[in-house]
């Protein structure tokens, strides 16, 4: 959330990596410039800090000056069922020759934009990319329902389902029945004291007055959420579901 977020991981994302010998990282990048969207600079931000794919949402394409980025980075990523011609992709696949993850990003439709139907793309995607063993699933969805019930489509059929966007860890972090890692969302990584990275004060004027309020990335302490999936190595499907917060 906004420059103060991006810092806080470059000071903080590093050290959680080593510590917890992570393999493959992907952050959620869509409210990385301050007030909101991405930019270039800040997407360079977040893969210096250890990114190895960037996924995105509803606020993708805020800023123009992204758009030339979304085409020439594969591994910059917006939801795949936006409608046809839209700039960039919605999966991708982190080579390290031994193993390859696939990285699909998806937006959800309850209470959101009308898209094309997340189920029927994921199961499209699925088939193109040939089931691959390895697959992560960053789902950018309002409801808490429609991310659950996603995950339970594809159980056994990709490694784990995260969801994002509210900017609240839930802490219903779990292994479903045939294998699929989920947590409803994984949260933010922003000022600890604001309304979901937001000056507090603004997001209360904004919904006492019902009038525009030009937001404000709050200021203070900030903190990383994460969540981090261990896979088999055999089957690609999860072993065990952690939180963490830095």
């Amino acid at each position: 959330m906004g420059s103060a977020g991006c810092a806080h991981l470059e000071q903080v994302l590093p050290r959680v990596k080593r510590e917890l010998a992570v393999d493959v990282c992907v952050v959620n990048g869509e409210n990385a410039a301050d007030g909101n969207g991405i930019t270039p600079l800040a997407a360079q931000r977040i893969f210096a800090a250890g990114a190895d794919v960037i996924t995105g949402g509803n606020h993708t394409f805020r800023r123009r000056e992204f758009y030339e980025c979304l085409e020439e980075n594969e591994t910059l990523l917006r939801p795949a069922n936006l409608p046809q011609g839209a700039p960039g992709r919605g999966m991708t696949v982190v080579d390290r020759g031994r193993y390859q993850v696939t990285v699909i990003n998806l937006q959800g439709t309850v209470y959101m934009e009308s898209l094309r139907c997340p189920f029927e793309t994921l199961d499209a995607l699925l088939e193109e990319a040939g089931n691959p063993r390895f697959c992560v699933v960053d789902f950018h969805a309002e409801a808490t329902a429609e991310k659950k019930a996603l995950a339970f489509y594809v159980d056994g059929r990709v490694s784990a389902v995260y969801g994002t966007h509210t900017h609240v860890a839930t802490a219903d972090e779990q292994i479903l029945p045939q294998g699929t890692g989920f947590i409803t969302d994984v949260g933010m990584t922003g000022p600890m004291v604001s309304c979901l990275g937001v000056e507090p004060a603004l997001a209360i004027e904004k919904m006492r007055t019902k009038l525009p309020v030009r937001f404000a990335v709050a200021e203070g302490p900030c903190a990383m959420d994460a969540v981090l999936f261990t896979l088999d190595d055999a089957t690609g499907r999860t072993m065990e579901v952690r939180r963490v917060r830095i």
